[in-house]
């Protein structure tokens, strides 16, 4: 009689697709710890038991989703049960991205777009060790990789964000970058495009990177331009990456404006050409909307732009700029003017040109999700779903384990983050349980705060944080390094 094998959990029945890319087959999973502890097929793993046991029968098992692009630095502190994230398979986040983190940088009234994170009081890091032992002391729900935003930098180290960084500001700024990378940061984010950085010089950014290159980190970018000059940015991209000798990643590649329509062919034509030489990937998210802070200079009568929320008039939140103005008797940009600070969703994005984008190989998943917007994009609640049931299985953009790997295997090995987004011996119990035949999102721009369907398990180092779509209260997230 065969001894009886005992682990914590045991998934059983399921199809593992298993985030490097590879076939799905039906195999089981067991769990010791915060590890996973065996992968068997069925006829193998007949003698396994688990403390709990899980019947994955006409689901699909894969790696806990990463959602590497996020602005969460606020909300793993203020909502460290991570609803939006976890019910959608999301185990890991990175945040810190377009140049933004709440670290290391305290007592500013955060100028936009800082001020997506959230008011003065959220500011309070001095230094990364600080965010870190505050992530640690929360324990929220998903683990957490941090990028250190240069926008953040330049705030803390410049009196006037007009001008070009001096060689005295940079080495502050590279100070306390290095800093943040020994911390536990993995890399920078800039944010070339707004205000706070668009002075920035290309050898102010070089001259950080090297910082992050010298440390094994990498580097992300939200562009210069991602309209008239893309090229010209995908070029200052390269450059950077070049000259520092460090990965970068391309946050949420798109084309905006109307004018830019369908010139992905060009941009990813670009990327692939420098693929061949430099070490870059890129992010897309699966909506033809993007949103971010509502700046009156961004706003044209050719998009349709929807407030996702304003200090000095709430109600806003939820309707289109265009009726506001007319209700006010002003044109688009006075209306902006008065709605400010505010947030806005930019119908600015074809969705042929999204579709090529998020079609392409090396394309990784990140929301981009503003979870401190009162009427936030659906993105934040929608995303993953939304690409596996939408993209994937219904418009059969790809097939489920290229989609799987996009949002697993493929993060985790850009971002360096050991013993993630794949299911094998020995790597970290982060899993996802789905039906791939329900998933669906239903977060709508009208209503973008509504669970998505289909997610049935989540484990986040082996502690069970999601089942039959409802929370569980245990929390098991971790400040997650490279390597």
């Amino acid at each position: 009689m065969t001894e009886t094998r005992k682990f914590d959990v045991v998934i059983s029945g399921g199809r593992l697709i298993d985030g490097t890319g590879a076939p799905g087959r039906n195999m089981d999973v067991a769990i010791s710890g915060d590890r996973i502890a065996a992968v068997a097929a069925p006829e193998d793993a007949s003698d396994w038991r688990g403390n709990l046991n899980i019947d994955a029968s006409d689901r699909v098992l894969a790696p806990g989703f990463i959602d590497v692009h996020t602005h969460d630095d606020n909300a793993v502190l203020a909502t460290p049960a991570m609803p939006a994230k976890i019910s959608q398979g999301v185990t890991t986040v990175v945040v810190g991205n377009c140049g933004i983190s709440l670290a290391p940088i305290t007592d500013i009234d955060p100028p936009p777009p800082l001020n997506l994170l959230g008011g003065r009081d959220r500011f309070r890091f001095d230094t990364m060790v600080d965010y870190v032992a505050a992530v640690e002391d929360t324990r929220p729900a998903v683990n957490v990789a941090i990028l250190v935003g240069h926008g953040t930098l330049r705030v803390g180290a410049m009196d006037d964000l007009n001008q070009v960084a001096s060689e005295a500001e940079i080495q502050v700024m590279g100070g306390k970058l290095a800093a943040s990378l020994a911390a536990g940061a993995i890399g920078m984010s800039t944010g070339l495009y707004y205000k706070t950085s668009k002075a920035a010089s290309t050898d102010e950014v070089i001259a950080l990177a090297k910082v992050v290159s010298a440390a094994g980190g990498v580097y992300t970018t939200h562009m210069r331009d991602e309209a008239d000059h893309i090229i010209t940015s995908l070029r200052e991209t390269q450059t950077t990456a070049d000259k520092a000798g460090v990965p970068v990643v391309i946050s949420h590649h798109k084309c905006s404006q109307p004018d830019n329509w369908g010139r992905s062919e060009e941009t990813l034509a670009f990327i692939e050409n420098a693929r061949q030489s430099t070490t870059m990937g890129l992010d897309a998210y699966p909506y033809a909307a993007g949103s971010t802070v509502l700046d009156p200079d961004w706003v044209n009568d050719r998009i349709r732009i929807m407030i996702t929320t304003s200090e000095p008039y709430p109600e806003a939140s939820g309707r289109d700029l265009a009726d506001i103005a007319a209700e006010w008797d002003l044109d688009l940009k006075a209306a902006a003017v008065k709605l400010t600070p505010a947030g806005a969703i930019y119908f600015q994005i074809d969705e042929m040109d999204m579709q090529r984008i998020l079609a392409y190989p090396p394309t990784m998943i990140g929301s981009d999700g503003l979870p401190h917007d009162k009427h936030p994009h659906p993105r934040l609640w929608g995303t993953f779903p939304r690409v596996l049931g939408h993209y994937c299985r219904d418009l059969g953009l790809f097939d489920l384990e290229t989609a799987v790997h996009k949002m697993t295997g493929l993060p985790a090995e850009t971002f360096g983050l050991k013993d993630r987004g794949v299911v094998r011996e020995g790597a970290h119990a982060d899993l996802v349980v789905f039906d791939a035949d329900k998933i669906r999102d239903l977060a709508t721009y009208e209503q973008p705060m509504r669970q998505s369907l289909g997610i049935d398990y989540v484990l986040v180092n082996g502690t069970l944080s999601l089942t039959l779509g409802n929370l569980c209260p245990d929390r098991a997230g971790q400040v997650v390094g490279r390597h």
